[in-house]
Parts: structure tokens; sequence; C-alpha cells
């Protein structure tokens, strides 16, 4: 292809006060001084000598101008920047990385998505190869995946680049880069002779949330696919909270945010469908006004910017709305932008979020009597607490109770699942989590306890300071690997969340033993801790989930199924059956598109699973102009050619033609 040049002007200023000053120095008279001869015989000589240095005679054929012109020209050319476009080509062993994740299925790339475009541009490269050059296909998004190991069968790579299918999840580059720099080392088959970096083509937009952290054996070559004044306005967040002390009121947040460059007007609509007991996959949508119309500017102005574009055009700010709904029943809330002219990204138009039916929480207290907990329990707007003694405890009468308080009893059994609360008890055999012995097999306790930290995440202690809490002794529990310490003691774990086939276990000590009945702190881990066993470990809405989750069934809700051997999920992906185990949750398969989903048959408070990207960083959808983590060279995306700027080359050349120069110079006034 022709070059194109990036400093004409400038070059074309210095040629032309350059290769004039140039020949002027070959024009210049000689300064002749009048001589005495003593013979008319040296005239002819001194006649040519006039004619050389006239300004009227043509040029006489001259190497030293020659080489001086064409180093002159080279240097000109230089710097006008000249640059042409070149294909990029594989190199004797390639990895191509290629970009499957939500952002990726944005539409304005050249062909159609910019996953198309990737996709294209690596079959491109792929005709690149040649006779014995070796390349392997990754294809990845917040997980990677081998699509095709490394192979010289150019068909095999063209069949699974052409086989990779778009997902909806975030982008996460760590497992890429490492699975490529895992399989850079691995030649089992010995196709690769020496150890020496290799290339890795990434046909990706650059958007990573993990880009600053990576790094890469490799030579990187990043295609940057997509433009950067594409439009798309995306919703956020998402948030549903039935109302504890009126549960059938809910309140409904929702965050937009403009990725485009220039100010929009959103409209949005609501829609809400109750959940139809007898058919729960049956939707029955009705649309709801809400104020929707909302004013969005660029998510990329700072707070000094955002203010004075609202001072300029008068308009102001608003990219949230707030409303309440009265659900008496299970119902799924639709959230949609609408009239949204040239948005690139559809798949975060619009959101769904299900509600779970309004249901009093059932809680059994087993105990002898506890003044400071019936007094907690009593101050909760929860269902009146179910109170025995410890002779009356049945495990096979206590079924029906979402959360069982022990209260200084250690039942000899429990219930194949449940949700249960150990203070000053200790689980039954048989559980991984137990109180630890000493030689005599008497159990362990530690005196005189202090707070020494505690899990400020865990939904339960969130928010409380549990620093000035204090118990006189404590059980010392020997804590299973995969349990949760969420109160940590200068001698031992305080509190411990453990989880074991259809049973959760919350482990304590008891509160008659410490001053934390008369810290307010109580009745709010009581309330949380019910909500958290009850509902799941999202005090909001839990069923609202990202792309690629495998939901968790517990063993309790599937239970109250009527416990099928089969489950069948209805969504996007399809209908995908899951065999139910015999013991402990089900996990599901990972739900890979943003969508709703339905099970059959309904599991409480499972009956509608909402898949949601609300991600701030997918929707971001400009191009990175850099390779992610800053490692790597940049590769022109829109036409799959990269860029090639000959002014190293031209300079060389011109460094090379001056030693010339300079040689036949110095040869010329030799002789």
């Amino acid at each position: 292809m022709f070059p194109q040049f990036l400093n004409f002007t400038t070059a074309a200023i210095a040629a032309a006060v350059a290769v004039p000053l140039l020949l002027i120095l070959y024009f210049l008279k000689l300064r002749r001084q009048p001589a005495y001869v003593s013979s008319t015989l040296l005239w002819k000589k001194a006649v040519q000598d006039l004619q050389v240095n006239s300004p009227f005679q043509r040029l006489r054929r001259n190497l030293l101008l020659l080489l001086q012109l064409l180093l002159l020209f080279l240097l000109l050319f230089a710097l006008s920047r000249p640059v042409s476009n070149v294909r990029a080509t594989a190199g004797d062993k390639s990895v191509i990385l290629i970009d499957r994740s939500a952002s990726m299925n944005a539409n304005d790339g050249e062909t159609g998505s910019r996953l198309d475009d990737a996709k294209d541009q690596a079959l491109a490269l792929v005709d690149t190869m040649g006779r014995g050059d070796v390349a392997m296909v990754i294809a990845f998004d917040d997980t990677a995946e081998i699509l095709q190991p490394f192979t010289a069968d150019a068909g095999a790579l063209r069949a699974a680049i052409r086989g990779i299918e778009p997902t909806d999840r975030f982008t996460n580059l760590e497992p890429a880069y490492k699975l490529a720099d895992a399989q850079m080392a691995f030649d089992p088959d010995n196709l690769r002779s020496d150890l020496t970096p290799i290339d890795v083509f990434l046909y990706s937009d650059g958007n990573a949330g993990d880009g600053q952290e990576l790094s890469l054996q490799g030579n990187l070559r990043y295609t940057a696919l997509g433009k950067d004044d594409s439009p798309n306005l995306g919703i956020v967040a998402l948030d549903a909270r039935r109302n504890f002390d009126r549960p059938t009121e809910v309140q409904v947040f929702a965050r937009l945010a403009n990725f485009g460059p220039e100010k929009s007007t959103a409209n949005v609509r609501m829609s809400v469908s109750t959940l139809n007991s007898e058919n729960p996959a049956e939707d029955n949508w009705q649309t709801r006004d809400i104020d929707g119309n909302l004013y969005v500017y660029p998510a990329s102005l700072d707070g000094e910017a955002l203010q004075a574009a609202i001072d300029e055009e008068g308009t102001p700010q608003r990219d949230a709305v707030e409303f309440t709904l009265d659900l008496t029943t299970a119902a799924t809330i639709r959230l949609e932008l609408i009239n949204n002219d040239g948005d690139v990204l559809s798949a975060d138009d619009q959101a769904y979020v299900f509600v779970p039916p309004p249901r009093p929480l059932n809680v059994l207290v087993v105990t002898d009597g506890n003044y400071f907990l019936e007094k907690a329990l009593a101050a909760l707007n929860i269902e009146e607490p179910t109170y025995i003694g410890l002779a009356e405890y049945a495990p096979d009468g206590v079924l029906d109770y979402d959360v069982i308080f022990f209260d200084r009893f250690s039942p000899q059994a429990l219930p194949a699942s449940g949700n249960f609360v150990f203070l000053g008890g200790t689980p039954p055999e048989g559980s991984e989590l137990i109180q630890a012995t000493n030689e005599n097999g008497e159990r362990l306790f530690a005196q005189e306890q202090l707070v020494l930290d505690w899990d400020r995440d865990n939904p339960m202690l969130a928010g409380l300071n549990m620093g000035k809490l204090y118990a006189a002794e404590t059980p010392m529990w020997s804590v299973p690997l995969d349990a949760t310490v969420l109160l940590e003691g200068i001698k031992g774990p305080m509190l411990v969340l453990h989880r074991q086939g259809g049973r959760t276990t919350l482990v304590g000590f008891d509160v008659y033993e410490s001053n934390w009945p008369t810290n307010v702190t109580f009745p709010v881990f009581l309330h949380n801790a019910i909500k958290f066993l009850a509902v799941g470990s999202d005090l909001a809405v839990r069923q609202s989930i990202p792309p690629g989750t495998n939901p968790r069934l517990p063993r309790s809700n599937i239970d109250r199924a009527g416990n099928p051997d089969r489950i069948t999920v209805n969504g996007p992906d399809g209908d995908l059956d899951k065999d139910v185990p015999e013991a402990g949750d089900l996990v599901l398969d990972p739900l890979e598109n943003v969508g709703l989903y339905t099970l059959e048959p309904a599991v409480p408070q499972f009956e509608r699973l909402a898949v949601n990207l609300l991600s701030a960083s997918e929707s971001a959808i400009a191009p990175s102009e850099l390779p992610p983590g800053g490692v790597g060279a940049t590769v022109e995306g829109g036409s799959r050619l990269s860029r090639l700027e000959w002014w190293w080359w031209l300079t060389a050349a011109a460094g090379l033609f001056l030693i010339v120069e300079w040689w036949v110079y110095t040869r010329k006034v030799a002789a």
C-alpha cells in the first residue's frame, strides 16, 4: 500500500529551503586574481575554469552532488514520517487470545459486533501462517478456555475461532494470561526448539477489571476493537428490598450511567409480573408508570466538569430512580431503557429482580429460660418465636422452622437440613465443627475473652462495632478449613459459621457469661443472623445474580419443593437439567446470559432467577488505546493491519549514504 505522511508540511518546507541551498553551493563562482603568464598555452585551461564556475552553465556530472542530494532526500523523507499499514503476521509459534465477554457484544464493529471483528482478524492472522508455524486459540471472559491447543493445522484453528460464542460475563484477563504463559513453556511435541518469548495476539476492547495488575511472558500484540465515540447507556444498579416492618411493601432503587460522549435523556419503563403459584413459569407482565425521565451526563466527567456542564446547559443531573410497590405475592420486577436509539450494547438495557413472597419467619428457641434472648427476639419484627424446654426437643418435630436456637443445650441429633444457632451449646456427634477437648476428653474453654477482630464484610456483622464485647468464658472450637470465623477473640474464635450438607450452623457462647446482652449490637446481630440464615447471604434480594454464577439451592428449600430427583432450569441458555443429590445443597450449572430463568418444579424463594449485567466496567465500552497492563504493542484494529513507520529505516539509510559521501570526498581531496 502507498505510504501516508504524518508530517508532510514540515518536510515540504524544509525541502524548499535545503535543496536550493545545496545547489547554490555548486553554482557559486570562484573569486579569481589577475595573473601574468609567460605563455598562452595556459589560456585554454583558464577558459575551462571560467566555464565551470559560470552560473549559466549546466552542471557537470558530480558524484558528490548526487550523494548529497540522495542524503538530503532521505532525511527529508524521514522528516515527513511516512507510514504504511501492513498485515500482522503470525510467527513460528503464536497464541491467539479472543475476548468473548459482554462488552464484545457491542455492535459497533466493521462487520457486526466486536466479537465478529475479532474472529475475522484472527482468521486473517491464521492465513499468514507459514509452513511449520503453529498456533493455539484461547477464548476468555472472566475465565479462560483453550479451544485449540498448539497445532499447525490451519483448518482446526479456523474452526475453533469460528466456534467462539459470545457470553454476558465480565472481563478478566489474568486467567487468560496465566493460561497463555503455561502453554508457552509446555511443548511436549518439541514443536519449537528454543524458549524465547513468542507472539501473543490479543483481540479485545481492553476493558479488563484487572488491567493494571497483569504480566505476560510473551510479546503482546494488542488489537483494540470498537469505536471511541459509540453511545451506550446502561443500568448499573438495581436493588429491591421488602420492608420487614411492612412485609408487603417493596422498595426498588435503580441507577443509570452514560458511557457515551454526549448527554442523554433516558426513558425508563418498569413492569411487574406476579408469580402464578400454579404455573411459576407463566409471565403476566403489567407496566406501571414511574417518573422515568432521567438526564444522564457522560460518566467520564469529573465533579467540576459535570457541574460546569450542568451550569452551562441548565439541565440537572438525574441518573437514579426510586419507587415503592405493594406486593402481596412473589413478583418479578423488570426495568427497561426505551427510546434508546443508537445504543450499541443491549445487555445492560434491562434488568430483572425477583422478590420472594412476604412470609413471616418461623423461629424456634430450645431453652430452659433466657431473659435476655427472649427480650431481644421480642423486639424483632418477626412472627412470635416458639419456645420449648430442653426435654421437649425432638428432631422430627422441628422441621417447619426456618431458624432454631439452642440456648445452653447440646442436642443428641439434628434434622437432616436446616439453620441452627448454638449459644452456649455444641453441635451433636458427626458435626465437623466440634469443641476442642484435652487428653481426658474434657471440653476446653477460654477464660476472659476479648475481641481481637471481626468479619466486617459479613451481613450479620456489617456496620456493627464488636470491639467492646467481653465474655467470661467461651468454648474453644476446632474449626474446619471451610468454616468462617465471624468473631475472633484474643484466645480463639468466638463466633463460627459452618455449612455441612444441608445444615448451616452458627456456634457462639453463653450470652449470660458476657456483656453482650447489654450492648445494642446484640438484637441487631440476632435480626441479621435470622435473615441471613433464613433468606441467604444477601439481605436484599438474593435472586439478582451476575452472569456466569452457579446458584446454590439450599437443601431445606428443595425439601419444601417435594424433594424432586431432577430440576430443569428454563431461560436464555435453553433448558438445563440438573440431578438433585441425595444429600446437601444443589449447585446449578453457570447461568451464562442476561435474562430471566425459571425452575421446574418451582423451589420456594427460587421460583425465578434474575441474571443481570449491572457492571460499570462492562458498560464502559470505549476501547482502551493502550494494551492492558501497559505491556506490549498496539495494533491498528479497524483495517486488520498494523502500522509500520519508515523514518527509522530512512535515517539508517541516510547514515550509510553519509559514510559513502565522506569516503568519496576524501578520495577526491587526496587526488
